[in-house]
C-alpha cells in the first residue's frame, strides 16, 4: 500500500463497470479536506474547495428531538461540511461548498423535515474558518468541561466548539479575522483554567530551537527580524530566561536548517557566536499530563506527612493509656494538647494543599455552576470550621468537652488526592495508542548531500525534525524510515505493519513510495523526503484520531445533563439529611442510644450530611463515555481501523445491514484479462497493438488491465512505446474512441457498441452471458465499424469475502450488492460470496438512495466502497466505512477507515464498537448505580436497622475510588482482541494474521 499526495484530483465515473477516471489508489488516511459527499464533477474536471455559510431562521422546533431532526436531515446533504441546529435560538448555521448544494435546497430539505425555514442574508456572507486545539488545566468533571464550552461558544466569531474532559483538550471552530487563538486561550483562563495551545488549525508548521550565545536586548532584535524576512517564517518568539527560540512557517517555503544557519550567521561576526540547534525533546501533551500527574503526588505525599498524625491522635494513640494521657492534657480550660495539635497539622492540610478545590469553587460558582471542588469545600469547611467552633469554646469554656473532626477535613483532603493521583495516571494511559504512533518517528536521519552530476559527497547525521522538503536521506537495513517520500536509488522491503496493520513486508524499488516511520527490512534506499511534519501520513493519522477523540458520543448527552443539576442536588439532599438527622434527634424522634458516646444529635447529624456531600461522584458519570472512547478509537487504529469519532463508535455498534460495493471492496481491484475472442480472422498481437494505444490514454482500471496484458506481446520491453491515438474520446461509464494508424477503434461495454450503432452477433451475445456467469467483465472491441473481439476481465474476490458475508450473517447483519458492474458479472459476484440481494448498473446517486430506502424500512445501514462514486452512499449511510486502499474522496467521506483494505476489519470494526459501547453501558451503571446506592446508604438510611454509618473520610475514598474504577474499566477495552474465528480463518492456504 502506498501513499498519495493529498493534491492530486480524483476524478471519478458514474459507476465501476466499465466507467472512465482516475484509477482507485492506494492511499493513507488523512485529515478531512474535501466536501464530506461530494461527488466530483466528471465532465468539469474540477474541485471546488471554498466553503460558504449560511444562516436560517428555523422556526417550529420545540425540542432537541426537532433540531436533530434537521441537522440530520441538512448533513445528508452533498457538500454538507458542518450543520448546527440550536433550537434555543430557532438557528440554524450551515457550511457547505457551494459547488454541490447552494442555500435554497438547504433551506427547501429543512422545509421538508416540517419546519419553516427562512435564510438570514445579512449573515451569510462567506468567513473563513480554522480549528485551534487547545490544553486545557485544571478540569475535573463535566461541569467543568461544560462551562468551558459555553464561554468559548459565547465569543463573536466562534461557531463551535467541543471540550472534551477525558482529554483535557478543546476544539474551537472559529473565524479567525474576528477572533484570535489567543482570546480563546484567555477566555478559558477567565474561567478559571489553564491553557496551552497546541496547533492554531493553520497549515503552518512549528519548530522550536535552543540559542546559546549572548542573548540581550539587541541580539534578539536582530534573531526575531533576520527570521521574520525569510520567506515563509510566519511568526518568531523568542523567550530569553529559557533561551529558546519558537518559530511558526510553511514548510514547502522553508524549514529548520534555515533558521540555524541563518541564527548562527548572525553571531559569526561577534567574538561569541551563537549556536543554535533543536530545542531538548519533549512528549508534548504528555509532559503536561506528567506534571498533572507529579503535582497531585507531590500533594497527596505532603498531605499524609501532616494527615498521619492527626490520625493517630484521633484514631489510634487515644487507645494507648500513656499517649492518651498526654493527649488529654489541658492546655487552656477545656481545650487539651490532642486539640491543638490536630487543629495545628490539619490547618496547612485544609488551607494550603486543599487550596486547589477552593480556587476551583470559586472558578465554578463565578460562572454560575457548581462541580466536585464545591462538594469536597462544602465538606472539609462544615468538618473543619465546626471543629474550630468546638476546639474555640472549650478553651473559653470550664465545662465544655470539645469533638473534634479535623480528622475528617484531612483525611478526607488525602483519599480525594490518592483518588485524583491514581485517576490522572490512568487517564494518561488511554491516550498510549496515540503515543506509541508518535514515537514511531526515529529521532536522527542521515541526510545525503549531491554534486551537480548526482554524486553523494557528504553524509550527516541529523535530528530528524531538522528534515526538509526534497531532502534526500539514506535509509540503512533495519532502520525507520525518517520521512514520507519517494525511493530515488535502491531496493528493499519495507514493514508497514506499525501503519497499515499489514503483516507482510512491502517491496520497494526508485519510484516507489515509502511512509515515514515504517522499517527498511534489508536492502539500503535513498529517499527523497516528500511530506514533513504535520503533512506526513503518520501525523495525519494521529490527528484523525486526536479528532476522534475530541468528539462526544451522542451516548454522553445523558452524563451531560445530568451534571448540570448533580451538584445542586446533593448539596440540597446533604442539607435535607443533616436537617433531618438534627430536628429527629431535638425531638427525640430516635433512641439517644443511637448517638455514640462522642457525639450529641448535631454532630452525628453533621458527619450524615458531610458524608453525602462527598460521596456523590459527578466525575465518574463525565468519564463513563470519553475514557471508553478514547481507549476504543486507540485500540482500533493498532488494529488498522481508524474509527472518526464516538459518533461513528456509537452508530456501529448498532448496524444491521451493510450495502457493499463490488470492485476494490469485495474484489482485489486489480482487474487482470483473462481470456481473449476473436471474431474475425486477425493476428492476436496487431490486435492488441490497436487497443493498447486507444486506452493508454485512460486512466480506469480496465483500461490499464488492457494495457498491461498488451505488454506481453512486446517481449521484455519495460515502457513500451505505443502507436499514437488521434480524436481520443473517453465516453463516462460505456469505453473510449480513438482514431490508431487510421484504423477507428472502439473499445468499451454493450451499451457503447449499441449506442454507436454496432450489431453485436448472436455469437458476441454467447460469449459475453458465458463471460458474465464467470463473475467476469465482458468488453467488446469494434475496428472500422466491425465487431472484431471479446475480452474477458477478471477482478478476483478478495480472499475470505465469502467468511465474512457468512460471519456477519450469524452477527444477523445482512450484506447487499449495490454495484455499477453489469447484472451478469454482478449476480455472479454475489452468488459466489453468498449475498442474495443485488443491485446493479447503479449509478452514483443510486447508491445514496438504496442506502436511505433501507434507512426508512428502519435498519441501521454502513456502507462499504471505495471509489468517489460511493461517496454520496458513504455520507448517506448511518456508518460509512471506506476502504484504505480507496480514493481520497471516500476517505475524506467515510466515518470509518479499514487502513488494510481487508474485508475482515469491517467485522472488527463493528466488534469493537459493541464491545465498547458495553463498557460504556458498565460506565453508567456503575457511575449511576454508586451513586444511587452510595447517597442513601452515606445519609444514613441502613442506621436505624444496624448502626451503620459511613464516616465522611470513608465516604470520600469511595467517591475517589469510583472515578477510578471508571477509568480502569474503560482501560480494560486495551486488551481487546479482535474476534477469534478472524484470528483462526483459513481459506484456500492463506490464514488471515
Amino acid at each position: 500500500m502506498g501513499t498519495k499526495l493529498l493534491s492530486q484530483a480524483c476524478i471519478g465515473g458514474t459507476g465501476d463497470g466499465y466507467s472512465r477516471g482516475l484509477s482507485p489508489r492506494p492511499h493513507y488516511p488523512s485529515m478531512p479536506k474535501y466536501p464530506k459527499g461530494a461527488l466530483v464533477d466528471v465532465e468539469s474536471n474540477t474541485k471546488a474547495t471554498e466553503e460558504a455559510r449560511a444562516l436560517f431562521l428555523v422556526t417550529g422546533m420545540t425540542c432537541s428531538a426537532c433540531a436533530g431532526s434537521v441537522e440530520k436531515a441538512v448533513k445528508r446533504l452533498p457538500g454538507i461540511k458542518e450543520a448546527v441546529v440550536d433550537v434555543l435560538n430557532n438557528r440554524a448555521q450551515v457550511m457547505f461548498y457551494p459547488s454541490y448544494v447552494n442555500e435554497e435546497t438547504i433551506r427547501e430539505t429543512i422545509e421538508d423535515v416540517g419546519f419553516e425555514a427562512i435564510l438570514i442574508e445579512e449573515e451569510t456572507k462567506e468567513k473563513s474558518t480554522q480549528i485551534c486545539r487547545i490544553l486545557i488545566k485544571g478540569m475535573t468533571c463535566t461541569t467543568c468541561s461544560s462551562t468551558v464550552e459555553s464561554a468559548l461558544r459565547a465569543i463573536p466569531g466562534v461557531y463551535g466548539a467541543q471540550v472534551a474532559l477525558a482529554t483535557e483538550e478543546a476544539a474551537v471552530h472559529y473565524d479567525p479575522i474576528t477572533v484570535s487563538h489567543d482570546q480563546l486561550m484567555e477566555t478559558i483562563e477567565d474561567t478559571g483554567f489553564e491553557a496551552i495551545l497546541i496547533s492554531t488549525g493553520e497549515h503552518i508548521s512549528n519548530i522550536s530551537l535552543q540559542i546559546d550565545g549572548p542573548l540581550n536586548d539587541h541580539s534578539v532584535y536582530l534573531i526575531q527580524e533576520s527570521l521574520q524576512a525569510l520567506s515563509g517564517v510566519v511568526k518568531v518568539d523568542i523567550d530569553t530566561n529559557l533561551r529558546k527560540c519558537s518559530v511558526s512557517y510553511k514548510a514547502d517555503v522553508t524549514g529548520p536548517r534555515h533558521f540555524i544557519s541563518v541564527i548562527e550567521s548572525i553571531g559569526s561576526e561577534s567574538s561569541r557566536p551563537f549556536q543554535a540547534k533543536i530545542y531538548p525533546k519533549s512528549k508534548g501533551m504528555n509532559s503536561h499530563k506528567q506534571e498533572e500527574i507529579n503535582q497531585y503526588r507531590r500533594s497527596f505525599m505532603w498531605s499524609l506527612v501532616f494527615t498521619v498524625p492527626v490520625f493517630l491522635t484521633s484514631m489510634v494513640f487515644m487507645y494507648i493509656p500513656g499517649l492518651k494521657r498526654l493527649l488529654d492534657t489541658k492546655v487552656v480550660n477545656m481545650m487539651t494538647a490532642g486539640h491543638l495539635i490536630r487543629w495545628i497539622l490539619s490547618t496547612p492540610v485544609q488551607f494550603y494543599i486543599g487550596r486547589r478545590f477552593y480556587t476551583g469553587s470559586y472558578k465554578s460558582l463565578r460562572h454560575g455552576s457548581a462541580n466536585m471542588d464545591v462538594l469536597i469545600a462544602l465538606g472539609t469547611n462544615a468538618a473543619y470550621f465546626y471543629s474550630v467552633y468546638s476546639v474555640l469554646r472549650a478553651a473559653a469554656s470550664p465545662h465544655f468537652e470539645a469533638t473534634d473532626f479535623f480528622e475528617t477535613s484531612a483525611m478526607l483532603i488525602s483519599f480525594i488526592l490518592l483518588g485524583k493521583y491514581l485517576e490522572v495516571m490512568a487517564k494518561g494511559k488511554t491516550s498510549e495508542a496515540i503515543a506509541k504512533l508518535m514515537d514511531l518517528t526515529p529521532d536522527t536521519a542521515t541526510l545525503l548531500t549531491f554534486d551537480n552530476q548526482g554524486n553523494v559527497v557528504n553524509e550527516e547525521e541529523i535530528d530528524s525534525r531538522l528534515i526538509q522538503r526534497n531532502d534526500v536521506i539514506k535509509i540503512l537495513p533495519g532502520a525507520k524510515v525518517a520521512s514520507d517520500g519517494f525511493v530515488t536509488w535502491g531496493q528493499s522491503h519495507i514493514n508497514e505493519s506499525m501503519i497499515t496493520g499489514e503483516a507482510r513486508p512491502v517491496g520497494k524499488k526508485k519510484g516507489d513510495p515509502v511512509i515515514g516511520g515504517t522499517v527498511n527490512e534489508n536492502g539500503v534506499l535513498h529517499i527523497k523526503a516528500t511530506r514533513v511534519g504535520s503533512e506526513s501520513a503518520l501525523s495525519q493519522i494521529v490527528q484523525l484520531v486526536e479528532s476522534a477523540q475530541m468528539a462526544k458520543a451522542p451516548v454522553q448527552k445523558l452524563a451531560d445533563r445530568i451534571s448540570k443539576f448533580f451538584v445542586p442536588l446533593v448539596i440540597i439532599f446533604s442539607l435535607s439529611t443533616w436537617l433531618a438527622w438534627f430536628v429527629s434527634g431535638k425531638l427525640d424522634g430516635y433512641p439517644k442510644s443511637w448517638i455514640p458516646s462522642s457525639m450529641d444529635s448535631f454532630q452525628l447529624a453533621l458527619q450524615f450530611g458531610i458524608s453525602v456531600m462527598v460521596i456523590a461522584c459527578p466525575c465518574a458519570l463525565g468519564l463513563a463515555t470519553p475514557t471508553a472512547v478514547m481507549v476504543g478509537t486507540g485500540v482500533g487504529a493498532t488494529q488498522g481501523v481508524l474509527i472518526k469519532g464516538g459518533q461513528a463508535l456509537e452508530s456501529a455498534h448498532k448496524v444491521d445491514c451493510i450495502v457493499f460495493d463490488k470492485t476494490g471492496t469485495l474484489t482485489i481491484g486489480k482487474p487482470l484479462v483473462v481470456n481473449t475472442r476473436l471474431l474475425k480472422n486477425m493476428v492476436l498481437k496487431e490486435f492488441y497493438e490497436l487497443i493498447a494505444a486507444a486506452e493508454v490514454n485512460s486512466e480506469h482500471p480496465l483500461a490499464k488491465a488492457i494495457v498491461e496484458y498488451a505488454k506481453k506481446f512486446r517481449g521484455d520491453e519495460e515502457n513500451p512505446v505505443w502507436a499514437k491515438a488521434r480524436n481520443f474520446e473517453s465516453i463516462t461509464g460505456h469505453g473510449v474512441q480513438a482514431t490508431v494508424q487510421d484504423k477507428e477503434i472502439i473499445v468499451g461495454n454493450r451499451s457503447l457498441m449499441l449506442k454507436k450503432n454496432i450489431g453485436i452477433s448472436i455469437d458476441a451475445e454467447d460469449i459475453l452471458a458465458e463471460i458474465e456467469e464467470m463473475a467476469q467483465t465482458g468488453i467488446l472491441v469494434c475496428i472500422d465499424g466491425q465487431l472484431t473481439g471479446v475480452l474477458a476481465i477478471s477482478d478476483p474476490l478478495k480472499p475470505n469475502a465469502r467468511e465474512v458475508i457468512a460471519i456477519l450473517r450469524s452477527m444477523k447483519v445482512k450484506s447487499i450488492v449495490v454495484t455499477g458492474d453489469n447484472w451478469g458479472t454482478a449476480n455472479s459476484i454475489a452468488k459466489e460470496v453468498g449475498i442474495d440481494d443485488v443491485i446493479a448498473e447503479a449509478k452514483p446517486e443510486d447508491k445514496a438512495e438504496k442506502v436511505k430506502e433501507l434507512q426508512t424500512s428502519g435498519h441501521v445501514v454502513a456502507m462499504v466502497g471505495d471509489g468517489i462514486n460511493d461517496s454520496p452512499a458513504l455520507v448517506a449511510a448511518d456508518v460509512g466505512m471506506a476502504i484504505g486502499a480507496g480514493t481520497d474522496i471516500a476517505i475524506e467521506a467515510a466515518d470509518i477507515v479499514l487502513m488494510k483494505s481487508n474485508l475482515e476489519d469491517v467485522i472488527t470494526a463493528i466488534d469493537l464498537s459493541r464491545k465498547t459501547f458495553t463498557r460504556i453501558r458498565l460506565n453508567y451503571i456503575w457511575a449511576l448505580g454508586y451513586n444511587l446506592l452510595g447517597i442513601p446508604i452515606a445519609a444514613g438510611v441502613l442506621f436505624p436497622f444496624t448502626r451503620f454509618r459511613l464516616p465522611p473520610w470513608i465516604a470520600g475514598a469511595a467517591m475517589a475510588a469510583s472515578s477510578v474504577s471508571v477509568v480502569c474499566c474503560s482501560l480494560l477495552l486495551k486488551y481487546y482482541k479482535r474476534p477469534r474465528f478472524l484470528e483462526t480463518l483459513v481459506i484456500q492456504g492463506i490464514t488471515t494474521v
